[in-house]
């Protein structure tokens, strides 16, 4: 992170008080600029000025390019100063400016990406929209050297048309929020997502469609759950491909671990380079969850590999996850991450070198090609283009043997690359990814049998139930410098009851589950449109903005709708409040209509839906936890791929008067004889109890036998 001051000790602009790493990359800008806040507004009004929008973060390349071409150059800043009111946003930060206004770039260019730039009236009204902006004119793309005054002169002369564009502009806006259905989103529209997922399926490659290929995990975790309902093989086959082709290819960091943001290319080979906590903990869920489904241990692999990197480069000593690292070191894209021959002949033994160019497909020209030239530049990439297994037998070598030798080569190469410069790391807190991260690491941790991973979940919740909550006892959304700050979105609530409730069925210390009912109950209150169902993005009592968001989109995040869909379900079966399974419903009516238009857009909205579509089931399980028995009942539960089960421990010693409270159907539960005993329950209704753990997993598995005749065509 920049310091406040520059290299001279000269104060910064407005943005040096700031605490963002990305506000206070900009601090010593030429340019002006302001924080978002009243007195930003209050200066456009007075010299009746336009602003200029300027929305990125920390860690994003093309930020970093639009800053050195224009926002450090003198001559621009003079232009922007001159004609403008120049705000800087995080959008990392500030989720709900950046929602608004990207919505607004998407409708006025049909696209949207970061830097965001938008101009808007004092009043916040935007009039003009677009992203990277080049200084100088180039290839059909105005630089800032030519749209500055061209903005300026049309501001002087024809504000009357401005201020009707812009009223019209958030009219259409306002207008495309979703219109509620009558009926809820259906089995067969899972169907139809499959369908449209499977039509865009890369074979050769995996992933969907063709560059820029992103990870989506909901994608990946929704197939899993169309296979389990369906049987379909091909969905099956769809997830391990993808999930295969990215851990051998260059998005994912071959000697440090952890995914980068997308690939550019169709193969996986060239990623931008960031690296996302989102990614991460979403990554990580998908690899565990399909470890479950197909048992095969290099799912698992890669799930403990993702974990260990976060441990290492995004936890604070405080136990919280950070929020990013960049793609740039140095000025350049991805130099940290670069090898060359030499580099590698130099760093590891004559054997070592020759296995490690084999094993990642390096040659001495490079794999990768100069941006601007197109050429091979003697830089390589590290990926696999083939797994360990295939190479163990080409090598006739046992694969064991193998993994060894390219664990130690790795722990070699990564040593060498620490000394080189590190990207920067944005070191802000914010709840919501931390909230994906806990149920990533919670998840992790029961189906790979790893406390460690529970004890980072525990301590990451414990820092954000001390840290992130006002003297109200609102959810603050952003930490950093010791300030949390920010009225938390649906995205932080939402996000955080899931990794309460994950962390519930892990270590099942009611604390978390009450935790994540009452975070969920304000959501409720705060969140809900009480008109149309589901939930804005904003609370009630959150600064307003030109317009209350409300959508369920799944982009590279899930949305927050999306994921109280699975909360208000999973609750719903957990406690038996049909109160949560109404609202489940309103917020599926909510989005049908959406849904319907693109389905395979809404996948992890699917996932809650397919377990509101049932059969869904409730397992309570009685016993004394440090009995054997116990515990391999509680592990064959953990282990087993089971979407559409919730999970309650009683423990049998233990009076628990609370998770009584909470689930009133345990109260009359008890252990069988002093044996560990499993009630499941469907519907409400609930089996006989059984001692026998593979009767309990017999009549769990039955949910694979799903109503294909009324619900899904097996494919």
């Amino acid at each position: 992170m920049q310091h406040k001051r520059g290299a001279d000790g000269a104060q910064g602009n407005r943005l040096a008080q700031e605490k963002s790493p990305y506000l206070l990359q900009h601090a010593h800008n030429p340019v002006d600029w302001y924080p978002w806040g009243r007195e930003a507004f209050d200066t456009a009004r007075q010299e009746d000025k336009p602003i200029f929008l300027s929305i990125g973060y920390s860690t994003c390349h093309w930020c970093h390019v639009m800053a050195h071409e224009s926002f450090e150059d003198p001559e621009i800043a003079a232009l922007m100063n001159e004609a403008f009111v120049n705000v800087k946003v995080d959008k990392e930060e500030r989720p709900d400016i950046d929602d608004v206004y990207m919505t607004v770039c998407q409708a006025l260019t049909g696209t949207g990406g970061w830097p965001l730039t938008i101009v808007i009236t004092p009043e916040g009204k935007p009039f003009f929209a677009t992203t990277y902006v080049p200084k100088e004119t180039r290839f059909g793309r105005t630089g800032m050297r030519e749209l500055i005054p061209q903005i300026k002169e049309v501001w002087l002369a024809k504000r009357t048309e401005i201020d009707k564009s812009a009223d019209e502009i958030i009219s259409r806006i306002g207008q495309s929020s979703p219109e509620p259905s009558t009926t809820e989103i259906s089995a067969s529209t899972i169907q139809i997502a499959y369908e449209g997922l499977a039509s865009v399926f890369d074979e050769l490659h995996g992933g969907f469609r063709t560059a820029p290929k992103f990870p989506t995990p909901h994608n990946l975790t929704f197939l899993l759950r169309y296979w389990y309902r369906t049987g379909s093989q091909k969905a099956l086959k769809m997830a391990e491909r993808t999930l295969q082709a990215m851990r051998l290819g260059g998005i994912y960091d071959q000697i440090g671990f952890g995914f980068h943001r997308y690939s550019t290319d169709t193969e996986w080979l060239v990623p931008h380079f960031e690296k996302m906590l989102y990614d991460q903990a979403l990554l990580g869920v998908a690899y565990v969850e399909a470890f479950q489904a197909t048992g095969k241990d290099g799912y698992a692999r890669v799930a403990h590999e993702v974990f260990s990197f976060v441990a290492r480069e995004m936890t604070s000593s405080e136990g919280a996850f950070y929020t990013a690292i960049d793609a740039d070191s140095e000025g350049e894209e991805g130099k940290f991450y670069f090898w060359s021959e030499d580099e590698i002949e130099r760093t590891l033994t004559k054997e070592d070198a020759d296995l490690a160019r084999r094993a990642f497909n390096t040659n001495v020209n490079g794999n990768f090609r100069d941006e601007r030239t197109g050429k091979r530049n003697g830089k390589n990439i590290l990926r696999m283009q083939r797994p360990p297994a295939a190479l163990a037998s080409e090598l006739k070598m046992p694969e064991e043997t193998l993994r060894n030798r390219l664990g130690a080569i790795r722990e070699t190469l990564r040593k060498e690359r620490n000394k080189r410069v590190r990207p920067q790391r944005d070191d802000k807190i914010l709840t919501d990814w931390n909230g994906l991260m806990i149920a990533s690491l919670a998840k992790g941790a029961r189906a790979l049998d790893e406390p460690v991973y529970a004890a980072a979940a525990a301590r990451a919740t414990d820092f954000v139930l001390d840290r992130m909550f006002d003297r109200r006892g609102r959810l603050l959304h952003r930490y950093c410098e010791n300030e949390a700050a920010v009225f938390a979105s649906l995205d932080d609530y939402a996000f955080l009851v899931w990794g309460l409730l994950e962390l519930y069925e892990t270590t099942f210390e009611t604390r978390y589950l009450s935790l994540a009912l009452d975070l969920l109950d304000h959501t409720l209150r705060h969140f809900r449109d009480e008109a149309g169902g589901g939930f804005f993005a904003t609370a009630d009592y959150a600064e307003p903005l030109i317009l209350r968001r409300k959508g369920a989109y799944d982009g590279a995040l899930p949305s927050g709708n999306s994921v109280m869909m699975l909360n208000l379900t999973f609750l719903g079966l957990l406690t038996g409040k049909v109160a949560y399974l109404t609202e489940a419903s309103r917020l599926s009516k909510a989005f049908a209509r959406d849904v319907d238009r693109a389905p395979e857009a809404y996948t992890q909205l699917l996932n809650g839906v397919d377990l509101a579509l049932g059969p869904s089931y409730q397992t309570v399980v009685c016993g004394d936890v440090s009995s054997a028995e116990t515990r391999d009942m509680l592990t064959a539960l953990s282990s087993a791929y089971l979407p559409s089960n919730v999970v309650v421990f009683l423990r049998s010693n233990v009076e628990d008067a609370e998770l009584a409270n909470i689930v009133p159907g345990t109260r009359l539960k008890k252990c069988v004889n002093g044996k560990p005993t499993a009630y499941v329950c469907q519907d409400y209704s609930c089996r006989a109890p059984t001692m026998d753990t593979n009767e309990m997993l017999r009549t769990l598995e039955e949910g694979k036998k799903r109503d294909a005749g009324t619900a899904f065509a097996t494919k």
